[in-house]
């Protein structure tokens, strides 16, 4: 076997992969109901949101 037949059937294998996580990650997201993607963004907003504090800028906490 050449050593582009190997390099080419390697590539396939790779984009096939590829395929098989996209398609995971799709049904994984799909798998959400829309109350479900409601409460993380209403999350996520309120994290996003929270004020630092002016005493300690730059974000570490202190004891």
């Amino acid at each position: 076997m050449r050593w582009w037949k190997v390099l080419g059937l390697a590539s396939f294998v790779g984009v096939a992969a590829t395929g098989v996580v996209i398609a995971r990650a799709e049904r994984k997201r799909r798998a959400y109901t829309p109350d479900e993607i409601h409460a993380r963004l209403r999350e996520r907003h309120a994290e996003a949101n929270i004020a630092p504090d002016p005493t300690n800028p730059d974000g570490t906490p202190t004891d």
